[in-house]
């Protein structure tokens, strides 16, 4: 058996390189797909406001909490927990329940992830003159399809995780996380080239507060949650690699800025391309007069305007959904991570053993998700849209009345002498005892509100 040694949990070799990791788990299709969409479904640019207060407000707090909570016990999310508890054996389950939510959020996700792998092929047929392969690799319903890019995604992903922290994680994100700015980056440039570009990047700056309504705000705080990876455990097993030198304030801000950052990018290419997609005779706009977002936005409308674009067409849409790829594939990581690390940790696993034996179970929900995909809506509301929220409203409950605040300001305190006496320390704690678990609330009254609404009339 195996030993739960140092060199099975392993560590960041560098600050730069958690940053990157760290942003990575944050930077996914959340951001890259899920984020333009919502500011296309909700009012535009004051969603965008919005969303960028709520990750200051609600995200970096929770953050710097679970960061401290991985660093000060250096173990998995139920490990964690279990530590610091006291004794009280229902408290691990706040670390079960992220993991359960990391796992299941994993077996749909390698299937979404799949769909962009599958594009990049559509474009090619596409442009090469081959319809009918075209439309097969494409159809987002086939499961044969589905199947065989969910295995080859979750196999990337094991060889990355099996390869540890440092030589796995930290060498892969270093890689993809410069590589996919560079190419969101040039994507842009290309795009405001494009006739309509100028009527997108105004709808997407320009604020009109007429707009500005409770669904707006709930929407764009549960975006801020999601796409900060919080709630699940993730950022409690990467901070748990973090040595004690690191300022987690600090690391954490740099984190927050990056996710900001690159969804700030990948809306200010999306929502203009959208129009640039008008522009050439594609409609953008539903019946009611609202921009199509998710999945109709990325797999059929930017795909239509790849398509009239002409040979440049295949080259943007190859880079585009190359780039979703390397983004789900920074994610796919630190999801497998999370339960990798619980048996890692709680049942004596090589780092090996764990990653295939944890791997290759997600796989098969994965390929089940595959023919049935039916699932995905299902899996999203209970594990992302309720159980995340839970989880960081658990999160937040337990600092305030178990660990406490004042000790976890104590593990802070490590990397960033003198956070005591400083203006942080009641600020932080006024918000992860008052203000975050109150937004947090509402996020997840707001979701189970609506989820029930759909289904009942009152």
């Amino acid at each position: 058996m195996a030993t739960t040694e140092t060199s099975q949990r392993g560590s960041w070799n560098s600050k730069l390189g958690f940053i990157l990791a760290a942003a990575g788990s944050a930077v996914g299709l959340g951001n890259i797909w899920g984020f333009p969409s919502q500011v296309a479904d909700n009012g535009g640019a004051i969603f965008l406001v919005i969303y960028l207060i709520c990750c200051i407000l609600i995200g970096l707090p929770v953050m710097i909490a679970e960061l401290a909570l991985g660093r000060r016990t250096k173990k998995n999310p139920v490990g964690a927990f279990r530590a610091l508890s006291g004794g009280n054996k229902f408290v691990p389950l706040i670390g079960f329940w992220g993991v359960i939510c990391g796992v299941m959020i994993l077996s749909f996700y390698l299937v979404v992830a799949g769909w962009t792998a599958g594009y990049v092929f559509e474009e090619i047929f596409f442009f090469a003159g081959y319809p009918e392969w075209a439309a097969w690799f494409g159809a987002l319903d086939n499961g044969l399809k589905n199947a065989i890019f969910s295995v080859l995604f979750m196999l990337a992903t094991i060889v990355i995780i099996t390869g540890g922290v440092s030589n796995g994680i930290e060498k892969a994100t270093k890689l993809l996380m410069p590589l996919l700015i560079v190419i969101l980056v040039v994507m842009i440039g290309y795009v405001l080239t494009l006739e309509g570009s100028l009527t997108g990047v105004k709808a997407y700056l320009m604020p009109d507060f007429n707009d500005l309504n409770p669904d707006v705000v709930f929407s764009a705080m549960g975006q801020a949650f999601f796409s900060l990876s919080l709630g699940m455990g993730a950022l409690i097993t990467y901070g748990s690699y973090i040595g004690k030198k690191q300022n987690l304030v600090e690391s954490a801000t740099y984190v927050t800025l990056a996710d900001v950052g690159i969804a700030f990018l990948a809306g200010f290419f999306i929502i203009p391309a959208m129009y640039v997609a008008q522009a050439s005779g594609v409609q953008i706009f539903d019946a009611d007069g609202n921009l199509f977002a998710s999945t109709t936005l990325v797999f059929n409308i930017l795909p239509e305007m790849f398509h009239n674009m002409g040979g440049i067409g295949l080259f943007a849409g190859v880079m585009f959904f190359v780039l979703l790829g390397m983004a789900a594939l920074t994610s796919t990581i630190s999801l497998l991570e999370v339960p990798v690390s619980y048996v890692i940790d709680e049942h004596n696993y090589s780092r090996k053993k764990a990653a295939w034996s944890v791997g290759l179970l997600i796989m098969f929900f994965a390929v089940i998700v595959s023919f049935y995909i039916g699932l995905i809506d299902f899996l999203i509301i209970v594990f992302n849209n309720i159980g995340l929220p839970l989880g960081g409203l658990m999160i937040c409950l337990f600092l305030t009345f178990f660990w406490k605040t004042e000790n976890a300001l104590l593990e802070i305190e490590n990397g960033y002498e003198g956070v005591l006496q400083s203006k942080f320390a009641p600020i932080w704690t006024f918000f992860i005892k008052i203000i975050c678990p109150v937004l947090i609330g509402l996020v997840f009254i707001s979701t189970v509100y609506n989820l029930i609404s759909s289904y009942f009339t009152f």
